[in-house]
């Protein structure tokens, strides 16, 4: 492990224990080095480390947030995430993934295709929830965004942002995903429906692994109420 994946481990160990939510600002850069007893020159190569990673944005004059970078205004996050409860962002949540599901698979690129491809890869060899959910986040984006509707595509990122900032920090009876958790061969199921321009299977897959999901989150919860 070289030093700069050392401190990126241990700034994401700081950032998890502190408690953070998504897009809650974490501390100044000033305060990070004296915690990790690091250099200014060392933070900022396990800060780019961990951004690249999705699990921390940056923003200059302002500083640096928990989460992957969000394209809407973050009071009107906030202000969604107060009002909303979870089986609400869940209903949600079924109504529209799957259809952007069904649009990928009509309008996707091979390269759109590849990057998912990538992305189910990469939540399989998550070293930890945090990294599993980042990745995760970023496959449900691809597809999002492969539909090539910017009016879905905002609905979508307004959706997982709230979603995300509830969920965030979920507690987990494990440090990572087990080898044979079942959201890797739901997401495979999904990216080769998507790859092969089946669109009424890529929805059928996605529903089944939104409904296998909150089973296992929210099971008093049922789809399609709230």
């Amino acid at each position: 492990m070289n030093e700069t994946t050392e401190l990126s481990q241990r700034l994401r160990d700081l950032i998890d224990s502190a408690g953070y939510r998504l897009n809650d600002r974490i501390l100044p850069e000033r305060e990070l080095c004296k915690r990790l007893d690091t250099t200014r020159n060392q933070l900022r190569k396990a800060l780019a480390d961990l951004e690249a990673q999705g699990l921390i944005w940056r923003h200059v004059g302002r500083g640096t947030f928990v989460g992957s970078r969000p394209v809407l205004n973050l009071q009107d996050v906030t202000y969604l995430r107060d009002q909303i409860k979870p089986e609400q962002v869940i209903t949600v949540r079924y109504s529209i993934e799957p259809e952007l599901a069904r649009l990928a698979a009509k309008n996707a690129s091979k390269s759109d295709c590849k990057q998912m491809k990538i992305c189910a890869e990469k939540c399989r060899e998550a070293i930890d929830w945090r990294a599993y959910e980042a990745w995760d986040n970023k496959l449900h984006h691809a597809i999002a965004r492969s539909t090539r509707n910017q009016l879905y595509l905002y609905f979508f990122e307004t959706l997982n942002s709230v979603r995300r900032s509830i969920v965030w920090g979920q507690p987990r009876d494990t440090r990572k995903p087990v080898p044979g958790y079942t959201s890797f061969v739901e997401h495979d199921a999904i990216v080769r429906a998507i790859s092969s321009g089946n669109g009424e299977l890529a929805m059928q897959m996605m529903q089944q692994h939104l409904r296998s999901v909150y089973s296992r989150m929210m099971p008093e919860v049922v789809l399609g109420e709230g």
